[in-house]
């Protein structure tokens, strides 16, 4: 009882100091912006996120605003009916009142959604799709380096050693500029498709040590019992191995939404390029890049606690059985 108090306290002890060293860097960097030659614009950051859009709705033509068959029109040189109207909008003019071309007849505000969230959307979609393609090509190619046909072996380490030993962007750039034009592919394919194709190396690489790590002995009790390779793999081995790789995938997963920033290169709106554009919009730097850098982090510490999760829940299936 005493030495579990006393780990207890260590604990806490640990924690406070950690937590002291954290407050003493938060310190640090509070005078450094203070120092700084730097006009602070927090209070433009909501509308990154959301704004109020206000949409008028002009007199083509001058006359008088009249109403008829429960439809508003300017009765001029001609009769014109005011279009796009609807019960949200808010007249500026009381009917039968003179209106002349230009003039704003009625408005309403809206709520529209802001940059970031449109860059976080896009993001997020490219991050999911790639992610998918990055397992199918994982599995794939691990299962061709540990073929037993050679020339399946030759294409996959071909293939990992060229596209780990050269950078993503570079590899963007190529992918974007030649395949993607080759077969008329969109931006947002071409980006998927490049993060996939890198990342499905690395993947690969992965998955053969995870399999690689397995007890041979399991394959060939499974083929006494007359299951097929297939089945053994599917059923018995690749679970095995998803299980003791899961937190290098998990890693994995999140450099992949990290590394998915570089697609802005190619002009896709993500949230980096989202970041880039408010910044040559607004001049402000820092508070956009603290708002994407925040964003990007939400983004990996929900996957790390989703990894998390599941890791201890195959952990407790994996203790029961």
């Amino acid at each position: 009882m005493a030495k579990r108090k006393s780990l207890a306290e260590n604990k806490t002890v640990g924690h406070f100091i950690a937590l002291l060293f954290f407050v003493a860097v938060g310190y640090f960097f509070y005078a450094a912006a203070a120092n700084m030659n730097y006009v602070w614009k927090w209070n433009s950051v909501p509308k990154y996120f959301a704004y109020e859009e206000t949409i008028s709705l002009e007199a083509t033509i001058d006359g008088k605003l009249v109403f008829e068959d429960n439809k508003y029109f300017i009765d001029g040189d001609e009769k014109v009916e005011v279009k796009n109207l609807d019960s949200s909008f808010l007249f500026d003019y009381e009917v039968n009142e003179d209106v002349y071309e230009g003039d704003v007849i009625a408005s309403k505000s809206e709520m529209r959604a802001g940059p970031v969230l449109s860059g976080l959307w896009i993001t997020l979609k490219i991050s999911f799709f790639a992610m998918i393609l990055t397992l199918i090509i994982g599995i794939i190619v691990a299962l061709m380096k540990l073929s037993s046909m050679i020339f399946l072996q030759d294409i996959a380490t071909v293939y990992i050693t060229i596209v780990r030993g050269t950078p993503l962007l570079v590899q963007i750039f190529l992918f974007y500029f030649i395949v993607a034009n080759i077969f008329e592919l969109e931006r947002m394919v071409a980006g998927i498709l490049s993060l996939g194709i890198f990342f499905g190396a690395y993947m690969a690489e992965i998955l053969r040590g995870a399999i690689q790590s397995i007890d041979k002995g399991q394959l060939e009790a499974a083929k006494s019992l007359g299951i097929s390779n297939f089945q053994a793999m599917r059923y018995i081995i690749l679970p095995q191995a998803f299980k003791r790789a899961l937190p290098t995938l998990v890693g994995e997963t999140i450099a992949l939404v990290k590394d998915s920033s570089l697609v802005s290169v190619i002009s896709i709106t993500d949230l980096t390029k989202v970041g880039k554009e408010i910044v040559a919009n607004t001049f402000s730097p820092f508070e956009t890049w603290i708002v994407i850098a925040l964003l990007y982090l939400c983004i990996t510490s929900i996957l790390s606690l989703i990894g998390h999760k599941i890791e201890k829940r195959m952990e407790a299936k994996g203790g029961m059985s």
